[in-house]
């Protein structure tokens, strides 16, 4: 049994997914605003968050990005508005997926069992040394390291690096890596991948402004190259 953290001030909402949610077999943690949420979610460590963008005290927007400092914990973000920019401001904040309102249930429910399906996935646990230039990923302890110093990944992160590595040289198309890294089931936006290279890039890269190991294919995804001397 999943325990879901859901942060959603309209009581009424709260109380007919929180039913339906505990008739799927999850334990279902409440909080109205985004203070309560954000405490909420550090003493009883969820398996989830579901998380209105609207909320009091404290936005869906701040929770999420606090939270993803913290943890790894999937968020799936509720918006009241169909633009585009609160999607995106979602995603590049770090949730894994969003709704819509007015959402179907059948819809929200869909992508909550999609979510806790790739979470529940184990990681890949052969051992493999994966050496890149200055980048070194040892996939059985889960460990990666730029120039000798250890670097500090998140899980998609480090799923994604390894993606790339073992298909050096290969142009992925964003579906590629969208299916490889977060699964076959994955509901969300594209623009994950991109929210997800950047952060990496940030990580692995000499000059994230100038990345010599992940290259952007133009109409494509990217590719890893290990730079020449």
């Amino acid at each position: 049994m999943s325990t879901i953290l859901l942060v959603e001030d309209d009581v009424t909402l709260a109380e007919t997914l929180r039913y339906n949610l505990e008739r799927e077999g999850h334990s279902v943690i409440m909080a109205s605003d985004g203070v309560q949420g954000l405490d909420k979610a550090r003493r009883e460590h969820p398996d989830m968050v579901i998380l209105d963008i609207m909320l009091p005290r404290l936005d869906g927007f701040s929770v999420c990005r606090i939270l993803r400092q913290e943890s790894d914990a999937p968020i799936l973000m509720l918006t009241a508005r169909q633009d585009e920019v609160d999607r995106i401001a979602g995603l590049e904040l770090g949730a894994d997926d969003y709704v819509a309102k007015p959402f179907s249930l059948g819809e929200l429910l869909a992508r909550v069992r999609a979510i806790m399906r790739r979470s529940d996935r184990q990681p890949i646990t052969s051992r493999e040394v994966l050496d890149a230039g200055s980048l070194r990923v040892d996939t059985g302890s889960r460990r990666a390291w730029r120039d000798g110093g250890e670097l500090s990944l998140s899980q998609k992160e480090f799923d994604l690096l390894t993606c790339l590595i073992r298909n050096r040289g290969m142009a992925l198309s964003r579906d590629v890596l969208l299916e490889r890294v977060w699964g076959y089931d994955f509901l969300g936006d594209s623009r994950t991948v991109d929210v997800h290279i950047r952060w990496l890039r940030e990580k692995v890269e000499p000059d994230p402004g100038r990345p010599i190991y992940i290259q952007t294919v133009r109409g494509v995804g990217y590719r890893f190259e290990i730079p020449t001397a």
